[in-house]
């Protein structure tokens, strides 16, 4: 459930991030900017269109295979999205400091040319883009694997996207102790540590099935100190990969996932830096 509350309620934030980005500039803007709205929940609309067919799409699909195939298939699903998590941390990293210019750009053109369909599809972009990925997460999770949604899960949802709103709203109002960059920084960390453990539980999958070898199992233990199979362990299992008694396999994959991240937030931050230098 916590997985699932915190997964719905980043997405979401990002989300009504540019959402917000975009109604702040059309309805602070004069009377022609101000006809733009409609255009703008008509994108909103059409983008949570697209996100809900897509895992509706998803789960029948999942539904038909059967046996070792759907096993096989919901394996490479918590693959791609520990990739989707590290691939978006990385995404914001990088336009994160000019989202917000951009997006008033596109918008500053869609006015001059009274295109207001471009606002439309920035926004329906923007929603389908953030809810196709929360559908892969949750189903990187086992939300819906089972053909129906379990009450906690839907509660998980409904309370994440709840607090998205909450955050949402505190962030605007803005603070001296916390900003967006410090939002986005704390919980980019929180996010790889997800996709670390969906990386784990990938890797579990694969050495069930004996396509990877466990080599060394367990490696050590560590059930005295804190068990993974207790309600505090399980969480900390889930939130970061965290296991009591991994198998030297485990070690190895967890290792190899960090590194390759930090490879590629140094390599994201010299493209950035190249980016901001002056000509």
């Amino acid at each position: 459930m916590g997985q699932v509350l915190f997964v719905v309620w980043r997405e979401s934030v990002e989300a009504l991030l540019v959402i917000g980005i975009l109604y702040a500039w059309l309805r602070n803007g004069d009377k022609t900017a101000r006809q733009g709205l409609p255009y703008l929940w008509l994108g909103v609309g059409l983008g949570l269109l697209v996100a809900v067919a897509f895992g509706a799409a998803l789960v029948n699909f999942s539904e038909t295979l059967s046996g070792e195939t759907q096993d096989y298939f919901q394996a490479a699903m918590v693959w791609i999205a520990a990739v989707l998590i590290v691939q978006m941390v990385l995404w914001m990293r990088y336009h994160g400091g000019t989202l917000k210019q951009g997006i008033e750009a596109s918008l500053q053109k869609s006015t001059q040319n009274a295109h207001w369909w471009g606002v439309t599809l920035l926004a329906a972009l923007a929603v389908a883009r953030e809810g196709s990925e929360t559908v892969i997460f949750l189903y990187g999770l086992g939300f819906g694997q089972a053909g129906y949604i379990l009450p906690m899960h839907l509660a998980a949802v409904l309370i994440g996207f709840g607090l998205a709103l909450l955050t949402f709203y505190l962030l605007q109002l803005g603070g001296k102790l916390f900003s967006w960059r410090a939002f986005f920084r704390v919980t980019e960390m929180m996010l790889l540590f997800l996709a670390a453990g969906l990386v784990q539980a990938g890797v579990d999958k694969l050495i069930d099935k004996e396509i990877l070898p466990a080599l060394i199992d367990p490696l050590w233990n560590t059930s005295a100190l804190l068990d993974d199979s207790n309600a505090v362990g399980t969480l900390l299992a889930a939130l970061t990969g965290y296991r009591a008694y991994p198998s030297l396999m485990n070690v190895l994959a967890y290792l190899i996932y960090w590194a390759v991240v930090a490879w590629l937030v140094r390599r994201t931050q010299r493209c950035l830096t190249v980016k901001n230098r002056p000509a």
